[in-house]
């Protein structure tokens, strides 16, 4: 790569922030280390800049993380993927610092250039790195202070020649520290695929040490890399050595650890075959469930036991997998019963209906009436879709009352994430059997002291009058939609103009003619101000729906009558409030398009001009606004 065409003493700047005192300096200057290095060109960025990074280990963390982060870039400017394992060293340097965020970049950046190289380069340069750093006990070396050492691009070179630089290999064998372990385990899985036979068997001990390691800290990022590690290794050493290596994690005294290696099994199950996981997942999947003292691993295999259903196959499912996660739905912790609660649908959907009624289904009825809320509400936004589980018969008689119950739950929450999921019931039961045993607890909750569940009907409306139909919709829920656009929550009462909105699209602008507009019109003069601009909103909502026939000879009138508005409370009767004006001359504007040419000019443009005349300055402004449009249309046509 040539060297770009740039004054030096910019680039001889930026090096210089490289040592500056000032960490924004340093952070900026790393942050263009890719213009450093195209100024340098690729052999100097080698051969110079790459073992100046190296050394540079002992800044802030912040420029740490930086420099980590643009060397998984710095192939390109190296001399592409023949020379990208000249990046290992600063990247091992920065892969046992202390800083986790700075140590987790490190190893990104580390797997994206070891997806890059090419074979004969991972064996050569790669896979040692992975093997010494997993082997030996790293510290962090104390460097000297490059930012004494001024220099510009001429002298770079004598600066990285003054005995700061030393051999990277040294710094492994000159110390204990856990840190290089925790990343080596990160990039096994790199390593691996390319290695030699003698080299694999090797790697593999390695990392079997590492999940033995005296740090907890190491046995934990084994544990967590496990998965990856494992997809990589030949299916005859799956059962063999990885087994060995989960078994031992699962033993861990810590319970960080046994959790993380909980949470690899289902992706350790789909490895192996099904009689395989049964006899090495299994037991300690079955064993965790019931005796392990950690809530928290409890919570992860709770959290984890529906996939492995699928892993080890439906005997053993049936045996072993149903009574473990019964035993999870009872556990003594909330938060494992929530973990299991909120997986309810999905392991029923892995079992027949038979056998999810007889050893489920108890469960359920005991969460519906649990002391923790979060465990109701948990259960309240899954337990819908096992109606079309079980099928009609059995939700009518299983989990209609436990609907109706938490239905009927104190807490919001659980109210509202049954009212969110009630159309997976209806496909199953029908919209009359639904009707009869949910709609009066429905109404009931039309009028609840929470508005949030509240907006959750009203948002619900539409799609129940589709289903329930015209009639039955009159005569239960048709005065309700009327009530909700006089509710004290700006929120429902905008939910409830867009309800009329899309009921009108539902049943028809006829429909909505007699049993809609009038009831609007009527509550134009109501004596609260909001209200009226809800009722506003209401008719700019409509106008489009009904036509322009219905809007000229209804809406329009009433809509006028309100640009002049002296509604208000007796003793402030000679105030005009500009609130609802201006929002008259908004409205207006968005009829024009839907009205004939003559309305405009006749009716909507003197009521504009007038307004345009008006003491408020926001009422002039809208008003003139809709004016402007007025004209844009006429000289468009």
């Amino acid at each position: 790569m040539s060297m770009v065409d740039e004054p030096l003493y910019p680039i001889a700047v930026l090096i210089d922030e490289l040592k500056n005192d000032d960490i924004q300096l340093r952070l900026n200057s790393i942050r263009r280390l890719s213009i450093i290095a195209r100024a340098l060109g690729e052999e100097r960025t080698r051969k110079e800049l790459i073992p100046f990074l190296s050394e540079n280990n002992d800044d802030d963390d912040e420029v740490l993380l930086a420099m980590a982060e643009e060397l998984g870039v710095f192939i390109p400017y190296v001399g592409g993927v023949e020379s990208a394992h000249v990046l290992l060293p600063p990247l091992e340097t920065l892969a046992s610092v202390e800083e986790t965020c700075v140590r987790e970049k490190a190893v990104d950046s580390l797997c994206r250039i070891g997806a890059q190289m090419r074979e004969n380069d991972l064996v050569e340069h790669f896979t040692p790195l992975a093997k010494e750093i997993g082997r030996l006990k790293l510290f962090t070396s104390s460097l000297v202070d490059l930012r004494e050492h001024p220099a510009d691009i001429s002298g770079f070179s004598a600066l990285l020649g003054c005995g700061c630089v030393r051999d990277h290999k040294s710094r492994l064998s000159a110390g204990e520290w856990f840190t290089a372990r925790v990343s080596a385990c990160g990039i096994f899985h790199i390593a691996y695929p390319s290695a030699p036979d003698p080299l694999k068997a090797e790697l593999r001990s390695i990392y079997g040490q590492l999940c033995q390691d005296d740090m907890p800290m190491v046995r934990r990022a084994a544990a967590t890399n496990l998965g990856k590690f494992a997809a990589t290794i030949e299916s005859a050493h799956l059962k063999t050595d990885i087994m060995s290596m989960f078994e031992d994690l699962t033993q861990d005294d810590q319970d960080s650890v046994r959790l993380l290696a909980v949470e690899g099994c289902a992706a350790l199950g789909k490895l192996l075959e099904p009689q395989d996981c049964v006899a090495h997942i299994l037991p300690v999947i079955v064993t965790f469930s019931q005796q392990d003292k950690s809530w928290r691993v409890r919570y992860m295999v709770a959290n984890q036991l529906y996939e492995l259903c699928e892993a080890v196959g439906p005997e053993p499912t049936r045996t072993d997998l149903v009574p473990a996660y019964a035993r999870l739905l009872r556990d003594n912790e909330a938060e494992v019963r929530i973990a299991a609660a909120g997986k309810v649908t999905k392991f029923c959907r892995i079992l027949n209906p038979e056998l999810a009624i007889q050893h489920i289904l108890p469960c359920v009825k005991e969460l519906s009436s649990d002391s923790s809320q979060h465990v109701r509400s948990a259960l309240a936004s899954v337990i819908m879709g096992m109606a079309p589980v079980l099928g009609k018969d059995a939700t009518i008689e299983h989990l209609l009352p436990i609907f109706l119950s938490l239905l009927k739950d104190e807490f919001p929450d659980v109210r509202l994430n049954i009212i969110s999921k009630l159309d997976q019931v209806n496909q199953v039961i029908g919209i009359d059997l639904l009707s009869q045993s949910l709609l009066p607890a429905i109404v009931e909750l039309a009028e609840d002291r929470h508005w949030r569940v509240r907006l959750a009907i009203i948002e619900y409306i539409p799609l129940l009058a589709s289903q329930l139909g015209v009639g039955f919709f009159d005569d239960k829920l048709g005065a309700l939609c009327m009530q909700w656009l006089q509710d004290k929550v700006h929120s429902i009462r905008e939910a409830a103009a867009n309800n009329l909105k899309r009921l009108a699209e539902e049943f028809g602008p006829e429909w909505a003619m007699q049993h809609i507009v009038p009831q609007v019109l009527e509550m134009i003069n109501n004596p609260h101000y909001l209200y009226r601009m809800t009722i506003l909103r209401a008719v700019s909502l409509l106008a489009p729906v009904m036509g322009s026939e219905i809007t000229c000879s209804k809406l329009l009138p009433a809509v006028i009558t309100a640009s002049k508005d002296r509604q208000v409370p007796l003793s402030l009767s000679l105030l005009k409030l500009p609130n609802i004006k201006f929002n008259v001359a908004k409205m207006m504007q968005s009829l024009i398009p839907i009205v004939d040419q003559a309305v405009v000019e006749n009716m909507i443009r003197p009521c504009l001009v007038e307004l345009s005349e008006d003491p408020d300055v926001d009422v002039r402004f809208f008003a003139n606004q809709a004016l402007q449009s007025i004209d844009n249309v006429m000289m468009s046509s």
